[in-house]
């Protein structure tokens, strides 16, 4: 065993200078407070011959191991992970998982405390990996719980970070959509003064139906954006099986 002093503070930096010093195909990353079971590990590495990331899923929780607050927050974390980056993830979040080095190239390393496992994740996929997953127990944490509400959102703004590094189109549209909020409520009020008041506002009006008009038409491109980045994936994953096959 050995035992290295970690560069910088949090969970993030001693993950990162996990990673630099490490010298294996594969690592196995998990807290070390209790909560995830390590009998687990062999079963997570065995998998990785299928894929380049095998997350171990918080989906055998025993009682009072997670609350309703974490459990909903990680719930919806994982929903907006899924949708960025076009997955099937049903815990993004776990803190133990398998990883293959190879797959860590060119990682940025940007997210700080415990968005780390989204950014892994995100990059694993953008650049055409596949991550699966393993049902895994999860106890109750021996001590008191770090994770709170606050980290919640910092988790979520790391994630809207990653969804602008890795599909800047998607995020610039979808910024651009919520435009169609306040185009649709001036409309419907300059609708409503001129059926039930008889009273016109041209300019208004004009002003929300351009702001509808294109946040509804951002929407759409956000979408399509979607779409084209999945389809920038699936097409890396064929390279990469094809690469395998030739060697």
């Amino acid at each position: 065993m050995r035992c290295v002093l970690q560069e910088g503070r949090g969970k993030a930096d001693a993950i990162r200078t996990a990673l630099k010093i490490v010298n294996a195909q594969a690592v196995v990353i998990m807290d070390a407070d209790f909560t995830y079971p390590a009998n687990r590990v062999f079963e997570l590495l065995s998998l990785l011959g299928q894929c380049d990331e095998v997350i171990g899923a918080r989906l055998r929780p025993e009682p009072g191991a997670q609350g309703l607050v974490f459990k909903f927050g990680n719930w919806v974390l994982t929903k907006f992970f899924n949708l960025i980056f076009g997955t099937k993830i049903s815990d993004v979040l776990s803190g133990m998982y398998a990883v293959r080095t190879e797959a860590l190239e060119g990682l940025e390393k940007s997210s700080q405390g415990f968005g780390i496992e989204s950014e892994i994740a995100a990059h694993i996929v953008s650049t055409g990996g596949s991550i699966c997953e393993v049902p895994i127990e999860y106890r109750r944490r021996v001590g008191r719980k770090k994770l709170g509400v606050r980290h919640g959102l910092h988790i979520a703004f790391d994630m809207m970070r990653l969804a602008f590094r890795y599909n800047p189109t998607f995020f610039t549209f979808l910024i651009a959509s919520l435009m169609a909020i306040p185009g649709l409520l001036i409309a419907g009020w300059v609708a409503y003064r001129w059926i039930f008041l008889g009273v016109k506002h041209y300019v208004w009006g004009i002003i929300g139906v351009t702001l509808a008009s294109v946040g509804m038409l951002s929407g759409i491109m956000a979408i399509l954006s979607l779409y084209l980045k999945r389809m920038e994936i699936r097409l890396l994953r064929q390279i990469k099986q094809i690469a395998k096959r030739r060697h």
